[in-house]
């Protein structure tokens, strides 16, 4: 689990195909610091797990599953990174519950700078759309955000975006601030939020199929 709480702009080393998979490794010498093998550490938002490491880096590998619902597989050698080692009983929850497995990816589609802080709007996966809410929380690249607009709910499901507000710490501690509008991002939405909508969705099930039961008695 982590917070969304970034500790380091780490930089990759290497990105390697290896059949259907990948394998990755990034200069991070604090996520390192205190890492050990098959310890936890989210890069972009995506929980991985270090299979090897050096005093300043480490490599994990990367499946076809995360290569497809992520951008990793985009990554180019000298891309900046954000990354938070995973959270230890009695630390401070920060952000909120992250679980580091992305739901799917968007784009930045447009940016609105203020005197020190900056609103940024992203497309929004048509799937995703009901459990992003207006003052919600969503991890963005790794990020923990709070969902300052979302789009009305008369918009296409094609088109629903999303807006966070940044401040200057964010901008400057996160790779968030250095985007451009088509930039690709991950994304992953609240637990809760997820958890409720697979209740509901059952629920509704149970609920559908009790009525043709009844149905079918009569």
């Amino acid at each position: 689990m982590f917070t969304g709480i970034i500790e380091e702009r780490g930089r990759v080393l290497a990105l390697d195909a290896e059949g259907d998979s990948a394998r990755i490794t990034v200069e991070a010498p604090l996520a390192v610091s205190d890492a050990r093998h098959g310890d936890s550490i989210s890069v972009d938002g995506v929980c991985l797990t270090v299979v090897a490491q050096t005093p300043d880096g480490f490599t994990a590998d990367v499946m076809r599953q995360t290569l497809v619902m992520s951008s990793l597989g985009r990554l180019g050698v000298g891309d900046r990174v954000n990354l938070e080692r995973a959270a230890r009983v009695g630390d401070r929850l920060g952000g909120h519950i992250v679980q580091g497995h992305v739901d799917g990816t968007g784009r930045l589609l447009a940016t609105t700078p203020g005197e020190a802080w900056r609103i940024l709007r992203f497309s929004l996966p048509a799937e995703l759309s009901p459990l992003v809410v207006d003052r919600g929380s969503i991890t963005v690249q790794g990020v923990s955000l709070t969902v300052s607009a979302v789009s009305p709910t008369d918009t296409a499901d094609s088109d629903a975006w999303f807006e966070v507000s940044l401040i200057p710490e964010t901008l400057t501690a996160t790779t968030l601030g250095a985007l451009e509008l088509g930039d690709e991002v991950n994304l992953e939405t609240d637990v809760l939020a997820r958890h409720v909508q697979r209740m509901l969705a059952l629920d509704a099930r149970d609920a559908g199929a009790g009525t043709g039961t009844e149905e079918a008695r009569a």
